[in-house]
């Protein structure tokens, strides 16, 4: 999306009040966890699986298909598994914002935008990803078109439309774009029609949904039925009031919700016992083989909210590892992993700086080996359960251990300004190594010392 702030925020109220309703709902019953399991096709390949988004306008100083794919072989080296690229299609010139326009503004869902490159060019970058062992996906748009998308022209009755019948867009302040009326099924064909052509012409492997949500679950679902005739994909939903998506059609949707939470917490709104909470609420929500992406920025978050740097400060690492190890999946937004610190511009021209950033890039390969090398950090079902640990200070202090054969994590974080002697309860016990130091420790700890938002990680 262009601006998701007021939307994300919406969702996320949302979410925590059905998530105390689910919650009640569950604890009533005294039901377990994932009560349910989720129908959508998983592939395999998605188990431990960590997703980077390419924003290709701004990746190189050609902003192309070509000059990003010099990039793979650094990208294979950081860890990366999942290539989601921003939307590939021609932008629309009505009503553009800014020089270059939206990404989210398509003028036609089986082209390639000539900025980009060609038709050619692209399938040559999925191919070279394939080559590599990674997977790619595309960011698709559902919900609206650019206001000249032919469809305006050949079938405005496809379009949402006012009491006079002019079409109009699916939110106010959304100018650049046309909503379209999921009520009409011969556009809902031609959108099915339009997400296989890809899977079946570039050979993609899934897409990540924009605003997934404000089209109708069982659109999604048909749709799914319709992509999963020509290939195995894997589905991320821009979404996280509407669970159902999970059900038929998505493996995987938003961490909005953890997203604000980690963002409070670093600026000292809130602690560790609403990350807590947070976790023990989660369970009950998600059928079984689905999860939530985890993230401290996007291009949404980097645009329209701040850095990472501005957002989170000291906590900036912190929050990062934290997405490395509790349930989901963990996103790497395009420059992070050099320590971006400045808002890319989201209508024009904003080349990314790749200069320095060498103690980043370090930081996110050991947390892509971490997570690849311990089973009990995969995503969903492959990973374990995320048990939360008793500690001396519940406001600053959060730990938890996950488990998965015979492979243990323990994580203990300091949420907080000051330094803090830790003691834990029910702590796996033994000897761990703590993986970023390499040094062995004897757990549970007792009066381990940890400095302002400092973590360690154990694992056996």
């Amino acid at each position: 999306m262009r601006n998701s702030t007021t939307i994300s925020l919406l969702l996320a109220v949302l979410f925590l009040i059905s998530s105390c309703q689910n919650a009640s709902q569950k604890d009533s019953s005294q039901e377990a966890s994932h009560e349910y399991s989720s129908n959508s096709p998983l592939p395999e390949w998605s188990k431990d699986a960590v997703i980077y988004e390419v924003n290709i306008r701004q990746y190189t100083e050609e902003g192309t298909f070509n000059a990003f794919a010099e990039h793979l072989p650094r990208l294979k080296e950081l860890g990366v598994d999942i290539l989601w690229l921003m939307p590939v299609h021609p932008i629309g010139e009505k009503n553009r914002k800014g020089t270059l326009g939206s990404y989210y503004s398509i003028k036609d869902y089986k082209a390639i935008n000539p900025e980009f490159g060609t038709m050619e060019d692209f399938k040559a970058l999925v191919k070279k990803a394939h080559d590599m062992d990674m997977h790619l996906i595309l960011d698709w748009v559902a919900n609206h078109t650019a206001w000249d998308h032919p469809w305006t022209e050949t079938n405005p009755e496809w379009y949402l439309q006012n009491e006079e019948g002019e079409i109009i867009a699916p939110v106010e302040d959304w100018t650049d774009v046309a909503g379209l009326d999921y009520s009409n099924q011969e556009m809902r064909k031609a959108m099915t029609d339009a997400l296989t052509f890809w899977v079946e012409e570039a050979n993609i492997d899934g897409y990540r949904c924009d605003v997934a949500g404000m089209v109708p679950v069982d659109f999604w679902e048909d749709a799914r039925v319709a992509i999963e005739a020509v290939k195995p994909v894997w589905m991320l939903a821009e979404d996280e009031e509407e669970i159902s998506l999970l059900e038929n059609a998505f493996n995987a949707n938003y961490g909005w919700s953890f997203h604000h939470i980690m963002n409070k917490v670093a600026q000292n709104e809130q602690n560790a016992t609403h990350v807590a909470e947070y976790f023990q609420k989660i369970d009950t929500l998600y059928p079984s083989g689905t999860w939530p992406m985890q993230f401290t920025t996007n291009h949404d978050e980097n645009s329209w909210n701040g850095t990472v740097w501005e957002r989170m400060g000291d906590a900036t690492k912190t929050m990062a590892a934290l997405t490395f190890v509790v349930e989901g999946m963990p996103l790497i937004y395009s420059g992070q992993e050099v320590g971006l610190s400045k808002q890319l511009e989201f209508f024009e021209k904003d080349q990314i700086d790749w200069t320095g950033g060498e103690e980043m890039t370090e930081f996110y390969k050991t947390l892509t080996r971490l997570k690849s090398d311990n089973p009990a950090l995969w995503n969903g079902e492959f990973g374990g359960d995320l048990e939360i640990i008793d500690t001396n200070d519940a406001e600053s202090l959060f730990c938890f251990s996950r488990q998965k054969g015979e492979n243990t994590v323990v994580a203990l974080f300091n949420f907080s300004e000051s330094s803090v002697s830790a003691f834990v309860e029910n702590s796996p016990e033994g000897t761990f190594t703590e993986y970023f130091s390499g040094e062995d420790a004897t757990l549970p700890v007792n009066g381990l010392l940890l400095q302002p938002w400092e973590f360690k990680i154990f694992v056996k």
